[in-house]
């Protein structure tokens, strides 16, 4: 079987910066300029240490020191403009970058999002994404520009004399080789730094998260096991990788830069055998010491060498990541009936099922409640309708069309999905309403609000509408932040509404002028909700019950309580809490 090659991190890395390819090679080359303007100064000295010797004069020295300085200026300008150009490009790269990542989740399953800690996705769209400025923006002009140097200062020496030139490479080599002991276990141990950073992460957003669990049971971060061992594992895996590192690089910084301990002993040799002039000689050790200088300095990147793969290797796996596969074209619906047929349904092949040949058909205009015990597939069935998913088996029709075949936008359109954690962005009350259509009016927002039986709430905030709800709604109370996810839902007006426990933090009060405002607002159009709340659901056109991921009834509230089954034993529960609850009014 012929096996394609995965293209190199690199050659993946290039293929990102497409667009930006003119602004890197404009840097490489205004980088190249900046070096040859850099060695100019040896050359000068090395000029004019002979003139000197065969008799010249201070005024014979002068233009090769205008000339020097000209070099000085024209590297100072020439790096200059190219690290400019270079950093524009990359943060064009890393922006889009971000933009195709963001793109690319909104198109993955959710059961892939909600499989992975979101501080993987912290970690990988900001920290590793912003780990690969180095290698973009220095290593391609800099790092060649660095080479360049010595490469051409150790050419001309060998020129000038063969025997000085190998001279001349002795302590460098020396110097990386013991480095390159070091470098052949750099990228294993970076992805090992990558894999504690990463548990590190999901540990501190796991206590930031949980705070006020961890403080109502009196724990703090010391305490917190999950955290304080993630923390100290970090801490611990990079002090054990730089002292076995350190002495690799001690030697490396200690022998590499000591260039003159054999081009002296080597060129007095030569020198005092008549096989090497004192011009010659004199000019050797001047260029010698500026070979190492810039090989030190290359030495920086190699760490951005050793980590591109790792950065680039999390980056493409998100990228890379299978999607729903949806056409791009819209497609024209016979309506907005829904049908289930033959649905089954694992979140993973290994895991086994959690849904089994599910039938249902839902009309439109009607209200469908999912009742069932917790984690018998009721919110698996809406978020497949929903279109998070795509079925293991069978089918999922909207308007007699296959999910599958229509683009996602425009199921999008036609489909609102409240879940009773709904989510609120760190922005205004009035903004997070306007989601829901974003060229809404101010008047229209507090309209919806209304409707949604929280205008008067609102208006008792600080700032009104205009108050900040906090990062995912914490400036809010849980029934707060629902009644304006329901306003959201509303305001979007799509012809199909999934409300997935979409009541149950708001408390009592509320409740039911929050069902007033829903069943007004939501006439012709088609309702699925699901709820453990007697009211919610009695007056639905149809009651499905789920049971271990199958339809086990299906009716009315009439029709089913009349039947042995999980409803009737639902009702009778219900009926009986009631009873409790007003036997306990009563004696109080």
């Amino acid at each position: 079987m012929d096996h394609k090659k995965a293209p190199s991190p690199f050659a993946v890395l290039w293929g990102w910066a497409s667009g930006e390819h003119g602004g890197f090679y404009a840097s490489v080359a205004l980088a190249v300029l900046g070096v040859a303007c850099g060695m100019v100064p040896y050359f000068c000295v090395a000029a004019m240490i002979g003139l000197l010797l065969e008799g010249g004069g201070l005024a014979d020295c002068l233009p090769w020191c205008g000339l020097a300085l000209a070099g000085y200026g024209g590297k100072a300008l020439f790096s200059t403009w190219s690290t400019s150009l270079s950093h524009t490009a990359t943060y064009h790269t890393l922006r889009r970058v971000r933009q195709n990542l963001l793109s690319k989740l909104s198109r993955v399953p959710m059961g892939t999002i909600l499989d992975t800690p979101s501080g993987q996705y912290k970690t990988t769209i900001v920290d590793r994404v912003e780990g690969m400025e180095p290698t973009l923006a220095h290593l391609l002009p800099e790092m060649t520009s660095n080479l360049l140097v010595p490469v051409s200062i150790a050419v001309y020496i060998f020129v000038l004399d063969w025997r000085m030139g190998l001279a001349s490479l002795v302590t460098t080599g020396i110097g990386f080789t013991v480095a390159s002991q070091s470098g052949k276990t750099y990228a294993d141990r970076w992805q090992g730094a990558v894999e504690v950073g990463r548990c590190m992460a999901n540990a501190i957003v796991e206590y930031v998260g949980g705070i006020q669990v961890v403080k109502a049971f009196s724990q703090s971060a010391g305490s917190y096991k999950r955290y304080s061992d993630a923390v100290t594992e970090n801490a611990q895996y990079y002090v054990d990788w730089m002292a076995d590192n350190q002495k690799y690089m001690a030697v490396m910084q200690a022998v590499t830069p000591s260039v003159l301990l054999p081009v002296l002993p080597v060129g007095l040799l030569l020198w005092g055998g008549g096989s090497l002039s004192t011009a010659v000689f004199l000019t050797i050790v001047v260029l010698s010491l500026g070979l190492t200088g810039p090989l030190v300095s290359a030495m920086t990147f190699v760490d951005e060498l050793a980590v591109v793969g790792t950065n680039v290797g999390e980056i493409s796996a998100i990228l890379d990541a299978p999607e729903l596969k949806r056409p791009t074209a819209e497609t024209k619906l016979n309506g907005l009936g829904i049908r289930l047929d033959h649905v089954s349904f694992a979140y993973k092949q290994e895991d086994g099922e959690v849904l089994h040949d599910v039938n249902l058909d839902i009309r439109p205009g009607t209200v469908t409640a999912l009742v069932g015990p917790s984690g018998s597939g009721k919110s698996t069935i809406a978020k497949l309708i929903a279109g998070f998913w795509d079925v293991t088996g069978g089918s999922v029709a909207l308007g007699g069309v296959d999910l599958r075949k229509i683009p996602l936008e425009q199921l999008n359109r036609q489909i609102a999905y409240v879940s009773q954690d709904n989510y609120l962005f760190d922005r205004t009350v009035r903004d997070n309403i306007r989601m829901g259509r974003l060229n809404a009016t101010d008047a229209e927002v507090e309209a919806v609000a209304r409707a949604a039986g929280c205008d008067d709430f609102i208006r008792q905030l600080d700032q009104g509408y205009d108050t900040i709800c906090g990062g995912g709604g914490g400036h809010l109370s849980g029934g707060e932040k629902q009644r304006i996810s329901i306003a959201r839902a509303i305001m979007k007006d799509a012809p199909i509404i999934i409300l997935d426990e979409a009541t149950a933090n708001v408390d009592p009060e509320n409740e039911a002028e929050l069902q007033r405002a829903i069943e007004a607002l939501t006439q012709g159009k088609t309702i699925i909700m699901i709820a453990h709340r007697l009211k919610t659901v009695k007056n639905a056109d149809q009651i499905i019950v789920i049971d271990r991921g199958k339809i086990s009834q299906q009716g009315t509230h009439d029709e089913l309580i009349k039947q042995a089954g999980i409803y009737a034993d639902f009702v009778g529960m219900r009926e009986k809490a009631i009873g409790w609850k007003i036997k306990a009014d009563s004696l109080a």
